[in-house]
């Protein structure tokens, strides 16, 4: 049993501190880019594209309400 927590540790430990790593790698993508780009039109492009995907064949109906509200709100 030991050992097993100890190996359960350890990867653990491995996939934090690659988590750590690729959340930097992300920082600094968006920091390379942030001249071209502004940093939270950037996010809210790939938040939208993720719920897009998530929506499925019901993006159209999303795309047709989009449309009617655009402009008449504030």
């Amino acid at each position: 049993m030991d050992n097993d927590l100890k190996q359960f540790i350890e990867r653990w430990m491995t996939i934090e501190n690659e988590l750590t790593v690729l959340k930097e790698d992300k920082k600094l993508l968006f920091d390379e880019y942030k001249e071209k780009f502004k940093p939270t039109v950037i996010r809210e492009a790939i938040r939208q594209a993720k719920l897009r995907t998530r929506m499925g064949d019901d993006v159209a109906i999303l795309d047709d309400l989009v449309a009617a509200l655009d402009g008449k709100i504030h």
